[in-house]
């Protein structure tokens, strides 16, 4: 075996560039981080040839005095932590001290700035095997500037592995968007060959930072995003959240900041997709911009090289905040938050609609925002509000709960009173989604606000308000459980009959009777009573997965909302059920009150609105 001997500082600079500098966009991240630790308030982003020929980072931070310039690029050297305390509780995007000395080892790297307190500032630049810093005057304001030429240069393997231009400079601008997102107090320009590619003024006020969000991500994304801002227990959580109809086909559009650091967590990920699980179409992701702001005391960062990972103290806090603060905030959309902009639009654009043409007076110059058959523009009855499912429906129901049996469905609407007088019509009691005025093909219900044509599958709109209202039902009565005529024994790992004996209580709470009878042996005596025809033991190796992975587990209650949602829909209106108009009322008022009510249970949507604008320009109206 060799000699041991110590590697040189270039060579060890080079390893660790391995771990922080895996393409251009790694060392623009690094350098941003630094600038936004300095306090800078402007960042320009210079790149040529996808940042393999340069990339150049300038910012207006506090500066780097010239005593200080030598030691900026030698390996484990910070001016941000000191003690292990301040290890414990790291309040900026950069500590270790590391990432100067790794890029300057591949690359050409010249590094200039000035302090406020100095008159003049200074270069400084490595050269050599032993990476000795060379400092000279130069001219420069308050705060600083790195240049990195000719990446990878002297390690030519590492740059085979580079992508084309195009990717890299993808790459680029990606990282630069995480960080325009983390921190609308500071503008950002990004130019590529001489060609700015964005600029984006400091966002001080909500709308700023929602122009921000549009600009970065698209104005599809703000438009049907619901803004979220929750505290409890020490956690804040605030943000954007798409509605599920805005979803996508891959997991490109989803951003989460810890204390203004982006990362890419599994427990985060988890609880996200939770909140989503009811509402979510098969094989499609949500769209979210969401920040969490925590103690940092609680949360460690020094797990990964690249900062991209935590570690958070009390996970199972965190995940269930998370869950339950998203999981509200999506079943608390209703259809008034959806039309509240289009009726703006509607009355903003009334008065640049020609007034009726003669061949509208002679058809009779109906009035927009009244249904057909209406005087004076006002709607002749209004159904019964009350939620259309019977009493004998719901004692059918709880009974088949305690009786461990099959749930039963609940009927379809029943109709609804005789229609009686309403007041004159007033901006303040028209319902959300208007008034039905007739059914299309058995399968769509027309109705008319002053918002403009609403258009509903009542099939879908249906089945999530049965299937809320099982899962009401269900929870008022607890989750059954039913003894296994036969025991069935299950062959499992040591660490997971641990895992079952341990959390004992807790799968008992979920309705399975779960006892280790051997090393290496688990008993399930008893299951949900609903789910007494489903694959018990697939089930309980999921379930002890689940709590391996995350610490606890939802796959009880998945599979159980997952029956309830079969049921709902076997169990509403299908196509081609005629409906009167008081049906058709009675199941819009049931969709205002419903969580989620604007997706079905499957994620597709229930309804959606063609403006007067958007009439108004299929008919030319106004040319």
């Amino acid at each position: 075996m060799p000699h041991i001997h110590l590697l040189s500082p270039r060579l060890a600079n080079q390893i660790a560039a391995g771990e922080v500098v895996e393409r251009p966009a790694s060392v623009v991240k690094e350098l941003v981080e630094n600038a936004l630790d300095a306090g800078a308030s402007r960042i320009d982003v210079e790149i040529e040839q996808g940042g393999v020929k340069l990339i150049r980072v300038r910012d207006d931070g506090c500066g780097i005095e010239q005593d200080d310039l030598p030691l900026a690029l030698s390996r484990h050297a910070t001016s941000k932590i000191i003690t292990l305390e301040d290890l414990e509780a790291v309040t900026s995007l950069g500590f270790r001290g590391e990432a100067l000395a790794s890029i300057s080892s591949v690359s050409r790297l010249t590094l200039t700035s000035r302090a406020a307190s100095q008159e003049a500032a200074a270069r400084v630049e490595v050269e050599g095997r032993e990476m000795d810093a060379r400092i000279s005057p130069a001219a420069h304001p308050v705060g600083t500037t790195v240049e990195v030429r000719d990446l990878f240069f002297n390690t030519p393997a590492r740059r085979k592995f580079l992508r084309t231009e195009k990717t890299e400079f993808n790459h680029v601008e990606e990282c630069i968007r995480r960080q325009a997102l983390s921190r609308f107090d500071t503008g950002f320009t990004l130019r590529h060959n001489q060609r700015v590619v964005q600029s984006l003024r400091p966002a001080t006020s909500a709308l700023d930072r929602e122009r921000r969000i549009g600009a970065l991500c698209g104005q599809q994304f703000i438009d049907n995003a619901v803004v979220i801002d929750a505290e409890a227990t020490g956690l804040r959580l605030w943000g954007w959240v798409a509605l599920p109809t805005f979803s996508r086909s891959q997991a490109d559009l989803q951003y989460f900041f810890v204390n203004g650091r982006v990362i890419r967590d599994k427990l985060v990920a988890h609880a996200v997709r939770q909140a989503y699980r009811d509402v979510l179409y098969n094989n499609r992701h949500p769209a979210f911009v969401l920040y969490l702001e925590v103690d940092p005391a609680t949360v460690d960062v020094n797990v990964h090289p690249t900062k991209h990972e935590v570690r958070f103290r009390d996970g199972r806090l965190v995940h269930d905040f998370i869950f339950r603060t998203l999981h509200r905030a999506l079943a608390d959309v209703r259809p008034d938050d959806h039309l509240r902009g289009a009726v703006a639009q509607s009355f903003g654009r009334e008065a640049a609609v020609p007034p009726a043409s003669a061949e509208d007076a002679a058809s009779g110059g109906a009035s927009r925002g009244a249904p057909s058959g209406t005087t004076g523009g006002s709607p002749a009855w209004r159904p019964d509000p009350a939620p259309q499912w019977r009493a004998s429906d719901q004692m059918a129901f709880y009974q088949s709960l305690n009786s461990g049996g099959g749930v039963a469905t609940p009927s379809e609407p029943a109709p609804s009173p005789e229609p009686r007088p309403l007041p004159a019509e007033d901006s303040d009691q028209e319902p959300p989604l208007g008034y039905a005025i007739a059914q299309l093909h058995g399968i769509y219900i027309l109705a008319q606000s002053r918002a403009g044509l609403i258009v509903v599958d009542m099939h879908a709109a249906h089945e999530r308000i049965t299937y809320e209202r099982m899962k009401r039902a269900l929870e008022a009565q607890d989750l059954k459980s039913q003894p296994l005529l036969v025991p069935l024994s299950l062959a499992v790992s040591q660490k997971e009959a641990a895992l079952a004996e341990s959390h004992g209580e807790e799968l008992q709470q979920l309705g399975l009777v779960v006892e280790r009878i051997g090393p290496e042996t688990l008993a399930v005596r008893q299951i949900p009573a609903l789910l007494r025809g489903a694959d018990t033991e697939q089930l309980v190796r999921d379930v002890l997965a689940d709590l391996i992975e995350h610490g606890q587990s939802d796959r009880i209650e998945a599979v159980t909302h997952e029956l309830l949602g079969t049921m709902a829909c076997h169990g509403s209106v299908r196509a081609n059920r005629q409906l009167t108009i008081p049906e058709m009322n009675s199941l819009l008022r049931d969709m205002e009150a419903t969580e989620r009510s604007g997706q079905c249970n499957h994620g597709r949507p229930t309804w959606t609105l063609v403006t007067l604008a958007e009439l108004d320009k299929l008919f030319l109206r106004g040319r």
